[in-house]
């Protein structure tokens, strides 16, 4: 019997509904659970060149941790493209103003910079409380 390696295809898959809190948890080890199931490291159909993930809830991102002095030293910086028009904010006021931005930049850099990981990151949902609009979706995948 021969041993051969399997590929995924398109058609193959069935993707789940996966839900995180991230109530309490450190924000890098979210994102990096977040970004192991969106490439679909979790299963073992998983095939580089193919988006083989599932879907990824997160609720209450406004809660989530940031360990040490990292909510107010560490600073997001963007670029508006305009002369003198670099705008710096802390993590903090990011997890206040904008807790869904916060999460979905991480979880970003931890994807693949190609064509790949822009469709992967489409199927991360992020919402700053509990509730949210997917709740048949992960309702449909529990036996």
């Amino acid at each position: 019997m021969r041993r051969q390696t399997y590929n995924a295809k398109n058609g193959d898959l069935r993707r789940n509904w996966q839900h995180m809190d991230a109530e309490g948890q450190p924000l890098g080890r979210l994102a990096a659970e977040a970004a192991t199931i969106l490439m679909g490291k979790h299963r073992p159909t998983y095939t580089p060149h193919v988006d083989t993930g599932d879907f990824v809830v997160v609720t209450n991102a406004r809660r989530v941790a940031l360990t040490g002095n990292k909510a107010d030293q560490r600073l997001k910086m963007r670029y508006t493209e305009y002369p003198g028009g670099l705008k710096v904010e802390t993590y903090g006021s990011v997890r206040q103003r904008r807790p869904d931005k916060l999460i979905e930049d991480a979880v970003k850099r931890m994807l693949p910079k190609s064509r790949l990981g822009r469709q992967m990151l489409k199927k991360l949902k992020v919402y700053p409380e509990a509730d949210h609009p997917h709740k048949a979706e992960l309702a449909a995948v529990k036996p």
